[in-house]
């Protein structure tokens, strides 16, 4: 089988896979899009909240030993 034919047989394939395949809805989009934005903000506050601690924590720590 030379490369042409295993080529068309591959795209052949790859159509007949794209034919069985389910996208999601618009709406499903949105709230997964939406949990996600979400879900960035919260990790983000919580990161901003335990580096200010750390922070603070490490200044006390060189103004009581230094």
């Amino acid at each position: 089988m030379n490369w042409w034919a295993r080529a068309r047989a591959f795209l052949a394939e790859v159509r007949g896979e794209l034919k069985r395949t389910t996208f999601p809805s618009r709406r499903e989009v949105q709230g997964t899009t939406t949990v996600v934005v979400v879900t960035v903000f919260i990790f983000a506050l919580f990161l901003y909240v335990v580096d200010l601690f750390l922070y603070r924590l490490v200044e006390l720590l060189f103004n009581v030993a230094g």
